[in-house]
């Protein structure tokens, strides 16, 4: 046996006393601290305190234990290393061969709604970084570990060979490393949000994995899905799959963009969202109501589309459901009626989220090459804006009513934005365009003959009068933009001219 002398400390006992009598049984001396040393004295495993290695007590209520020579001579010590090797006998220093550590849990003393200040602060480990640290820097003779995943495999290739391969020390130190970057990048978010301070001097975060995925927006991509370790409930991360199979790249994008529009509405609502872009919306009286009229929005778009409700699926809506091919249905919940139903297709994920969870605004991150985009989320709401009706008319109730309804839509549809709306339900969607008449003249084209009536919200102002001129031709009555172009004059002219009431927010829904 290589492996001669073993420290355990750790915070999650999961599989520790397994583990330590194992390690006996191979001939290692183990060495340990507080809790853990209790732990394996309790279960009848012979162990070493710490203090007895070290001549030295725990002091500062167990603040400082580890945090000396003894024990970073060891675990730090180049063994073919004569001069290393020579102090360490000088000073009565026994080499530690396996360091097995897993830290405070400040991930879930933060977590906890009532944690204290105070409370975190002392949940912040030290020993034990420092620890793992030195074990890894040095994992060419120390095996560290840090999972108690990884403790099988330790052990049997200790019983296999005596010692651990470099291979797995390599890995193993990797992962103590990705494990220590994680730790302190939760404390450095804890803190700098203590502070108030957005958009520090640097930007250090972390995710863990939630799961490998099949592939990235296309089959020659490889992809993985992480999550925020405190992100908020309301998301696709904390959803829970009731049926289908596992969710794709394009799936959690798709049903994010669904998820993060229909959170816009109180009353119930239904939203289909292909590509990232809704291509129907629809609210009413019942989520039934609600989902006729996002199916009615865009009968073609739909087929194969996500689709996201704020009230629980029902069998009627189920049923409805049911008779087109859906990929994703995400909702509060499922009826014992709907989902009986809706998992006759074997394939069809079903979804659900806690819509009673509180959204927290997190930083949006988008990645460019060699570097990282960080902004605030975009929750501005019509009652944040400076509402103002620019023209002669004035939009009647019913208009207002839709406008208000389009201008929530317009603000998750991809830039140059414009979405026409009549009766709770979208009919138009122009989406992504390099110019708003296009935008418009697409919408305006999927909207028909229902545009007759109809109002039209845009993501941003009109540079000129040109789509208010192609809304009017198409029978649109009402407008709501945000206003603000050198050229506002020329579009206010022009919908006065052809009746057209147009409101303006100044508040602008780019989404790139």
């Amino acid at each position: 046996m290589t492996v001669k002398r073993a420290l355990l400390s750790v915070s999650n006992k999961e599989g520790i006393v397994s583990l330590a009598k194992q390690l006996v049984e191979l001939g290692v001396e183990i060495i340990s601290t507080g809790g853990t040393k209790k732990t394996l004295e309790e279960a009848g495993v012979p162990v070493i305190g710490i203090s007895d290695v070290t001549g030295f007590p725990e002091i500062l209520d167990g603040r400082v234990k580890t945090l000396h020579p003894i024990i970073h001579g060891g675990l730090l010590a180049i063994r073919d290393n004569e001069r290393h090797q020579n102090e360490l006998r000088e000073h009565h220093i026994t080499p530690i061969d396996l360091v097995v550590v897993n830290l405070y849990p400040f991930q879930q003393t933060i977590a906890k709604s009532d944690v204290t200040f105070a409370e975190a602060i002392e949940n912040i480990d030290i020993g034990g970084p420092t620890m793992l640290r030195a074990a890894a820097k040095n994992h060419q003779y120390v095996t560290v570990v840090v999972d108690p995943a990884d403790y099988d495999a330790v052990v049997q290739e200790l019983k296999e060979h005596g010692d651990v391969s470099a291979e797995m020390k390599l890995k193993l130190a990797a992962k103590v490393f990705r494990h220590t970057a994680a730790y302190d990048a939760m404390i450095a978010e804890y803190l700098t949000n203590k502070t108030g301070e957005e958009y520090p001097e640097s930007f250090t975060i972390t995710f863990e994995k939630k799961q490998s995925l099949r592939y990235g927006e296309n089959p020659h991509q490889t992809a993985a899905f992480y999550q925020k370790p405190l992100g908020s409930s309301f998301s696709i991360a904390k959803a829970a799959q009731l049926h289908g199979k596992e969710l794709s790249y394009n799936n959690i994008n798709d049903a994010n963009a669904a998820l993060q529009l229909v959170k816009e509405f109180a009353e119930p609502a239904a939203v289909a969202v292909k590509h990232m872009n809704p291509c129907g919306v629809g609210i009413g009286a019942t989520i039934y109501e609600a989902f006729i009229k996002a199916y009615e929005a865009d009968p073609t778009s739909i087929f194969g589309g996500i689709i996201a409700l704020n009230r629980e699926v029902d069998k009627d809506t189920a049923e409805k459901m049911h008779e087109i091919f859906l990929e994703i249905i995400i909702a509060p919940s499922f009826s014992s009626e709907a989902l009986d139903i809706l998992t006759q297709k074997k394939n069809i994920r079903l979804l659900t989220v806690d819509f009673t969870a509180p959204d927290t605004n997190e930083k949006l991150l988008v990645s460019v090459q060699g570097g990282l985009l960080v902004q605030e989320a975009d929750t501005r709401t019509l009652s944040d804006g400076e509402i103002k009706v620019v023209t002669k008319r004035e939009p009647t109730e019913q208009e207002w009513e839709s406008l208000q309804f389009a201008w929530k839509v317009v603000k998750h549809v991809k830039s140059n934005a414009i979405v026409l709306a009549k009766d709770g339900m979208t009919i138009g969607v122009g989406a992504g365009q390099m110019n708003r008449v296009g935008a418009a003249k697409i919408a305006i084209e999927q909207a028909g003959e229902k545009a007759k009536g109809a109002v039209l919200a845009s993501d941003a102002f009109f540079p000129m009068d040109d789509t208010v001129e192609a809304a009017a031709k198409a029978g649109i009555t009402a407008i709501i933009q945000p206003g603000g172009s050198i050229r506002d004059a020329d579009s206010i002219k022009k919908a006065d001219e052809y009746g057209i009431a147009m409101v303006f927010t100044g508040i602008r829904h780019f989404k790139h």
